[in-house]
């Protein structure tokens, strides 16, 4: 299921499966400040600086080149062809399946229990991004091999890369908290982050995170300050977790291998999230509605987040006619 697509199966997917009405709102409704760029024969997005009037033109377009892969820009341009006049741009979580540092599955590529966990994972940011920071404004997009969690809210997408930052490392986790009880004093506000968005509860952000971590891991992964003693103690005392009994947890690691753990699942966190992506105010992503051609999956918008199976909802019809052949 997971082979790259032919011209052929590309064309025929543009033609007959392909809809404007796929791509979402919030992308349609400015269109004309968009930036967008193809790759053509799957060596990366070089034809860049593509602007369409509307919804009419990119499907001719897209009939036409049956592009390897489409991309949209997060911003917005007063002059997308050149992308000068930048006004906005979407604040991304870019999640891979592929290239989470903890992730139960053996494949070498994608599969269904990585695309699971990325899923999951993803569930937990905008959890998170909805309950502790009041973000609303939240589209979630299978993108072929993971998900983009993209985010509109006015606060957001005028925000540069400091708040940005910020947000990001709070959402995943990716900072040993100070203390473990909530301090709403305790945050970095030297990007000046809305008053809603002062979090309180960022422990119980990163215990979760850890304890989701602790909870998946083989005992093969190389992680940067955990050695493969404590590696294998972790594992050895998890159980502890399922009760939430970090105490009896913790005697049995050790106070400061403990710390060790901490600071290396810290890094892990962060590693999860493609920061590059969410920090970029001009960073280009695959176009909800257009074809992964190297895995042959749709990228889509997901409406139903708990239940999205994208083995039922994002694989173009020519891949079943590949099974019958």
């Amino acid at each position: 299921m997971f082979g790259p697509s032919s011209l052929q199966e590309r064309r025929r997917y543009y033609r007959e499966e392909w809809s404007p009405n796929n791509v979402p709102n919030f992308i349609l409704d400015e269109i004309i400040k968009k930036e967008f760029g193809f790759d053509h024969n799957g060596t990366g997005p070089n034809d860049r600086y593509k602007t369409f009037k509307g919804p009419k033109s990119l499907r001719r377009f897209l009939r036409a080149k049956a592009p390897f892969a489409a991309y949209v820009s997060v911003a917005y341009y007063q002059e997308p062809r050149r992308r000068e006049g930048w006004e906005k741009a979407e604040y991304v979580f870019d999640v891979d399946a592929k290239d989470l540092p903890i992730r139960s599955c053996n494949c070498d590529g994608v599969c269904e229990i990585c695309l699971s966990e990325a899923l999951e994972i993803v569930n937990n940011l905008i959890d998170t991004l909805k309950s502790d920071l009041g973000i609303k404004n939240i589209h979630l997009i299978y993108s072929g091999r993971g998900y983009h969690i993209r985010i509109l809210d006015p606060d957001m997408v005028v925000a540069g890369t400091g708040l940005r930052s910020e947000v990001l490392k709070y959402v995943a986790g990716a900072e040993v908290p100070k203390s473990k009880f909530s301090n709403p004093n305790s945050i970095n506000n030297t990007y000046d982050i809305p008053h809603f968005m002062i979090p309180i509860a960022y422990p119980n952000v990163f215990t979760q995170r850890v304890k989701y971590d602790i909870l998946h891991l083989k005992g093969n992964e190389e992680i940067d300050g955990i050695n493969p003693k404590l590696l294998k103690d972790v594992i050895k005392y998890r159980g502890y977790l399922n009760n939430d009994d970090w105490g009896s947890f913790k005697a049995n690691i050790g106070p400061r291998r403990y710390k060790d753990m901490e600071r290396g699942l810290a890094k892990v966190n962060l590693s999860t999230i493609d920061a590059k992506v969410s920090i970029d105010l001009k960073r280009i992503l695959r176009l909800p509605s257009s074809l992964h051609s190297k895995v042959s999956m749709k990228c889509v918008e997901v409406k139903n987040r708990e239940n999205f199976d994208p083995l039922k909802e994002a694989v173009p019809k020519f891949v079943y006619e590949r099974k019958d052949s």
